[in-house]
């Protein structure tokens, strides 16, 4: 599998407004809520030097995207951050994954924001994504 760039991390978090007053005012980062869900507690940034895209993702956002419900199974260790890396084929990468024993938490799908992706976690419980990120391609 050939990964083309990280296309984006978020810090997992069960306190967003915690977290999410550290990260924007005491860091002072650019972070926001998406303009299609301006009350949402995701907050995120494509303008850090260095990221292609960082954020600050609840939890029980990412049971939803990976489970279909906003409680994190007791059968996966609980994340507290999330890399996703670009491929050129997400299906290639899963079929490689696939066949050298590692269990996906879900197979290959399109995000309502158009980002391609299957995810699996590591031992430790680091959620990891491989993806395809179509606006992060478009320079």
């Amino acid at each position: 599998m050939e990964i083309r760039f990280i296309a984006g991390f978020a810090a997992i978090t069960t306190d967003s407004s915690r977290d999410n007053n550290f990260f924007v005012n005491v860091l002072g980062l650019p972070l926001q809520a998406p303009e299609s869900a301006p009350e949402s507690d995701y907050v995120s940034s494509d303008d850090i030097p260095g990221a292609k895209h960082f954020g600050v993702w609840p939890l029980t956002d990412a049971a939803q995207s990976c489970f279909g419900s906003t409680t994190w199974p007791s059968t996966h260790p609980v994340p507290h951050a999330t890399v996703e890396f670009e491929v050129d084929d997400v299906a290639s990468a899963v079929k490689e994954l696939v066949e050298t024993g590692h269990e996906l938490i879900h197979d290959t799908r399109t995000e309502p924001w158009g980002q391609v992706i299957a995810r699996l976690q590591t031992a430790d419980g680091l959620l990891i994504g491989v993806c395809f990120t179509p606006w992060l391609r478009e320079d």
